[in-house]
Order: structure tokens, then sequence, then C-alpha cells
């Protein structure tokens, strides 16, 4: 192996020219130590803090809670990196129903149900370029496949500066996408996480499609995770610390490219996936622990009402419709009405029509998924069907 560390496999890199078709791009493994000491270092950091992610996501009761909700925090922003921008409130008010929403949490919404395909398709297929195409597919919302005419180019924003022209004929790029997929799931001396963070490194170098690579590759990302079992379902908000590091990701990438810089690239990702990890974990927590403090309200204000299942009906996702409670098999659609809108008078939900439908939001769920911090404020305790919520002032519950 190369003892070249610092630079890595600049063998490809020698030939590179941005604004050139990349056809020296390498198979892989890449001809350099990917386990460096640094490397390995972060990578077990990253797994504890996935072994810690995985142990609370499989505490909350109800799963329908984190895959209606972290999942639609990673589409929103994913899509922002590819600058397609909409609010997470957009999106957990159009998830059961796009009417009404812009093109933009259209596409976002994409991305969420993309990634729940892959997701549910696992136990029947890998991670590979038919389920990526399928993905692609989705996200730009409509059949797609496998790039094949000349062109295609990644522009730098917001100069419009050519930085990196991936590889053309399709013959090429079936062949490396066979040798990134072999790649996944045969290079099983390598640690899980090194494995996707080059296979991510990889697949954004060979661009199989004319756009959509990015967010197409950050699902499978996910989905990698998950078929790796070092997730049970795909709950990491990576693309949160990608946006947050824009910039450095797009560095990261292209300095592979340019100098086969390896370690910097990889302790980038696992650095990610570590800090990521801790995040979603703690924010899992911060759920948990206002979806105790609701039962608990709930079971006291209106004992006639309450039910552990209808409580978990408001934690799936921060809008709630007469449907969702009627679908739980709690209760038919007029006392379901009636719940909600007991629920509103004691504080817990808020009444807002959209259109001709009539939404139940849960204000302090909403605040709490959306907000970079983890603490939550308790219901007033002069709640009652006079008060109003905005005469309260509720202490903040500081979770960290």
């Amino acid at each position: 192996m190369s003892q070249n560390r610092n630079l890595g496999d600049t063998s490809g890199a020698e030939t590179w020219n941005p604004i050139r078709p990349h056809n020296a791009l390498r198979p892989l493994p890449p001809a350099v130590e990917l386990e460096t000491k640094p490397v390995l270092k972060r990578c077990v950091g990253a797994r504890a803090a996935l072994a810690e992610l995985k142990q609370s996501a499989e505490l909350i009761p109800n799963a329908e809670m984190l895959i209606n909700t972290l999942p639609v925090l990673e589409a929103r922003a994913s899509s922002e990196i590819e600058n397609v921008v909409t609010t997470a409130d957009e999106l957990f008010r159009h998830l059961s129903a796009e009417k009404g929403a812009d093109p933009a949490t259209k596409e976002a919404l994409r991305y969420r149900e993309a990634l729940m395909l892959g997701f549910g398709s696992l136990g029947r297929r890998t991670v590979g370029l038919p389920l990526a195409e399928e993905i692609y597919g989705l996200i730009k919302g409509k059949e797609m496949s496998l790039r094949r005419e000349a062109g295609t180019a990644v522009v730098g924003f917001p100069s419009g500066r050519v930085i990196y022209t991936p590889p053309e004929g399709e013959e090429r790029l079936q062949q490396l996408l066979a040798n990134w997929e072999s790649f996944l799931h045969e290079a099983r001396d390598l640690d899980p996480l090194v494995r996707m963070a080059v296979g991510h490194y990889q697949f954004e170098a060979i661009h199989p499609f004319t756009d959509g690579n990015g967010r197409t590759g950050r699902v499978l990302n996910s989905l990698l995770l998950v078929e790796m079992g070092l997730l049970p379902s795909p709950i990491l908000y990576l693309s949160r610390f990608i946006i947050a590091h824009k910039d450095e990701y797009y560095r990261r990438l292209l300095a592979v490219t340019s100098d086969g810089a390896w370690e910097p690239w990889l302790l980038f990702m696992l650095e990610a996936v570590e800090e990521t990890a801790a995040w979603t974990t703690a924010k899992i927590g911060a759920v948990r622990g206002l979806a105790g403090h609701t039962a608990e309200w709930v079971r006291e204000r209106l004992p006639r009402v309450y039910s552990r299942e209808l409580v978990d009906v408001l934690f799936e996702q921060p809008y709630c419709r007469i449907a969702n409670v009627v679908d739980a098999g709690i209760v038919e659609r007029q006392a379901a009405s009636r719940y909600l809108k007991a629920l509103a008078g004691i504080g817990v939900l808020r009444e807002e029509i959209l259109g001709r439908e009539k939404l139940f939001v849960h204000d302090k769920l909403l605040a709490l998924l959306t907000s970079e911090g983890h603490g939550w404020a308790r219901y007033g305790e002069r709640y009652g069907s006079l008060a109003s919520p905005t005469e309260v002032k509720d202490p903040v519950v500081p979770v960290r």
C-alpha cells in the first residue's frame, strides 16, 4: 500500500482538469491506506455515537414518532444544500396532503418519499444502481435513468465557473458504478463508515445522473447505515451537519479529485456522523420527555379522552388531522373531532384552517423539532377552558 498518507492516491488527480471529462477516475478501492490512525480514532467515536442513537431510537414505544419526523428534517436540509429551499413547517403542514404546497416543498417531500421507499425495500435488495435510479426518479418526479449524453458539468455558485466535469460514456459509467456497488458490499475489511464515506465520494465523482446526484447520494448514505446494521431506520439527520459546513463539504469532495486528499475527506464525514448522531440522540430524548409530559397533562385534565394511543398520534407529526385519529383506530370521525377540540382547549393543540381542511397543530412538538436546541416548554399550570395559552409563562425544560 502507498505510504503517502497526506496526499493519498494522486494517480487520477495528475490527469484531472475541471473542464474536461474525468474519465481517469479510478475504480475503488483507492491505492492508498484509508484507515490511518486519525481515521480509525474518529471511527471509534462515530460508531459509539451511532450505537447510542440506535439504543435511544429503540426506546421509543411508537417508531412512527421518528419515521414521520426526522426524515422530514433530513429532506429539508438535503434539498437546501442543492438550493431547493423550503421550511420544516411547510413540509409537516403538507406531509399528508401536497395540495397547495409550493414547488420547493413538493420536491423536498419527494426526497422524503424516496428515502422511505428505499428503506422499505432494503429487505428485498441492497443499495446499488437500480435502487439509486429509482430514488433519483422519485426525487425528480419522473422516470429517470443513467445519463448517456455529454455536456454535464458541476458549476460553482455563485461564480458560475465549471469546477468539475464527470466521466462520460455509458459503458464507462456502468463499469464505474458496478465497481462502486461491489466495493460497498464486498470491502468488508474496511470499517462500514469508511466504506460509506468512500462510496459517497465515488458516487458523486461518477455523477451518474444529469441532476439530483447530491440528494440521491445522501439518501443512499442513510440507507447504507441501515443496511449495515448501524441504525434501525433512516433517522440520522446528516444533512444538518453538511449544510452547516456546505463550503467545506464541497471543498473536501473536490480535493479528493484534485489532490487525492482522502484522509481529510474521511475525517470530515466521520465527524459529521458523530456530531449528528449525538445531536439526534439528544433530540429523541427531548421528544420522549415532551411525550411523557403531554401524556401526564392530558390524563389529568381529560381522563375520558386520554389514551396512550391518542398521545402517540399527537407525536407522529406536528400537524394532526381528524383522519389521523380515525386511521389509528382510536375513535370514529365525530368523536375524533371532539377529542382534538378538547386537546386544543387545554393548550396541547391549536386549530388551524388550511383551505377547506381543519388542522390541529402541536406547537410544542413543532418548536422542538425545528429548533437547534433540545429544550421544551411545559404546558402552563393555569390552562383551562377560559385561559389563553398566550397568557401563560411556561417554564423551559433544558435537555442537554
